[in-house]
């Protein structure tokens, strides 16, 4: 067996991960280690690292899940607003190679000035 898929966490789950939801090819759960309360993942089941790879439809199972995913952190957790994203190869901060897309939500003054969200990611590029 592939060794890296053995070694993947989100192909084994822990049992203590609470799943928000879950179809035949697409997982939801809580971040592990939450950048803020309510933070989700989106997965496919099928092991793939790159968001590139993906099918066309598993793409759109992860976008249907992404608003199934939001309406329940909506109702949870009550956020002002919302990141998401997904890291693409270690370049990009990828850590873990199975796909997954992060739905971050943001509430006011969890930071200073949140001005260029996602354009973060490099912080010098960030304030425009």
């Amino acid at each position: 067996m592939n060794k890296t898929i053995v070694e993947c966490p989100f192909c084994n789950l822990k049992k203590e991960i609470e799943i928000i939801s879950e179809t035949e090819s697409c997982i939801a759960f809580y971040d592990g280690f939450p950048v803020n309360p309510g933070h989700a993942l989106i997965i496919p089941k099928r092991h793939v690292s790159n968001y590139f790879e993906l099918t066309r439809d598993e793409v759109l199972e992860m976008q249907e899940m992404l608003w199934y995913v939001k309406k329940v952190i909506d109702e949870r957790y009550h956020p002002d607003g919302y990141n998401i994203g997904v890291n693409v190869n270690e370049s990009a901060g990828q850590s873990i190679f199975h796909v997954h897309m992060h739905l971050i939500p943001r509430y006011k003054g969890d930071m200073e000035n949140p001005k260029g969200g996602v354009r973060g990611v490099i912080p010098c590029k960030q304030k425009y």
